[in-house]
């Protein structure tokens, strides 16, 4: 009989409530038991999962780490994606390892390079992908004088920061002056340039930002999934074009995604970004991680949450080819159950040797604790 095999998201985007739904949906049939951590009581993966905490609040990332070993080690995880400490969590693979837990996520180097987005343009640039140009600013001057270096070459100049996710922090540059106008409908990316420039002079700590064009739509996805041998063994562009969906299997976009997956040894699930410079695709973004909308390639006959998860356990599924292409799509919200009662927060406590074989699996999420669970953790 195949042993089913339990897997451990942590601190999560709500989207992956779908990514645990393809993981249940194998094509093997086989189980599959799945442990998420959040810090939010109301997050919907919690509610999806089969068992389900709240982490601790104000770990550092060397805490988080000793957490993160004792939460495999108990609820004896195969699989781990981590995304919250993500830097921290790799560097420590040989210790998850030790206790039977392997880690969805790339080796430390390649996490270190895409962490900080001047330095991965650097990188990528050093290989042959194309990138925008861009200058990092710590001050208003620096910010004016990359501002007044694009508008001269008939650029909208943009920011963001040199560290971050998920478009947080994203800003477009506007000289018109702020008015009544700009309070009507909603809320959008455009900031007054006088603004940022008293913001940034009156701050206590020097901003690092990136400024550079803003770039052309369409934007591609590319996922990827790579094995530990720097081989790529998926890759499909998903295609955002307003809000217009699609896919892609343009060698323009997948060339230089699997140039950078292989390149810098991007392992198990990565998201590589591109948008338009011109007339040509250059690199926005590389996420070390699944993208929230992964799941959409079901769309082309593919389930690529499983073939990642039989990945990380060596079980290599080959090269995968969509099947098709599914037609264009748009994205709409829909309603996830939330757990009725919020969970108590989680206390830490030391990583230690995993439950005997055979040990009573835990039950779901709403069940009573068991005596010998963490404070208020759900059996």
């Amino acid at each position: 009989m195949v042993s089913r095999v339990r897997v451990w998201l942590n601190r999560t985007y709500a989207e992956n409530v779908f990514f645990m739904d393809q993981l249940r949906r194998n094509p093997s049939d086989r189980a599959v038991e799945i442990h998420a951590t959040h810090g939010d009581p109301d997050s919907p993966v919690l509610a999806a999962a089969d068992t389900a905490e709240l982490e601790p609040e104000g770990l550092s990332p060397a805490a988080y780490v000793e957490y993160a070993l004792a939460q495999c080690a108990r609820r004896r995880i195969d699989v781990f994606v981590p995304r919250l400490h993500q830097a921290a969590i790799v560097a420590h693979r040989a210790e998850f390892e030790a206790i039977g837990t392997a880690l969805l996520a790339p080796p430390p180097e390649a996490v270190a390079v895409f962490r900080d987005k001047a330095v991965a343009y650097e990188a990528a640039r050093a290989i042959g992908v194309p990138v925008p140009p861009w200058w990092r600013v710590r001050t208003a001057e620096e910010l004016l004088a990359a501002v007044e270096e694009l508008e001269a070459h008939g650029h909208t100049a943009c920011f963001k920061p040199a560290s971050g996710a998920g478009g947080v922090g994203f800003r477009v540059i506007t000289r018109s002056p702020f008015s009544v106008a700009h309070l009507a409908g909603f809320p959008g990316p455009q900031v007054q340039l006088d603004l940022v420039v008293e913001a940034v002079r009156a701050a206590r700590e020097p901003v690092d930002w990136l400024v550079m064009p803003r770039l052309e739509q369409p934007e591609v996805s590319v996922d990827c999934l790579t094995g530990r041998d720097n081989r790529v063994r998926l890759a499909v562009g998903r295609t955002k074009n307003g809000r217009r969906r699609g896919f892609t299997l343009h060698e323009r976009w997948l060339e230089p995604a699997r140039r950078l997956a292989e390149g810098f040894g991007l392992h198990h699930l990565s998201n590589i970004q591109f948008r338009m410079y011109g007339d040509r695709p250059v690199l926005l973004d590389v996420n070390t991680r699944p993208a929230g909308g992964l799941h959409q390639l079901s769309l082309c006959g593919v389930n690529a949450p499983w073939a990642a998860v039989r990945l990380a356990l060596g079980e290599d599924p080959g090269e995968i080819v969509p099947p098709f292409l599914g037609q264009d799509y748009t994205v709409v919200s829909g309603p996830r159950p939330l757990l009725p009662v919020p969970l108590p927060r989680q206390r830490t406590e030391p990583a230690g040797p995993a439950p005997a074989a055979g040990a009573a699996p835990a039950s779901g999420p709403a069940a009573a604790p068991a005596p010998d669970a963490a404070a208020g953790a759900p059996a």
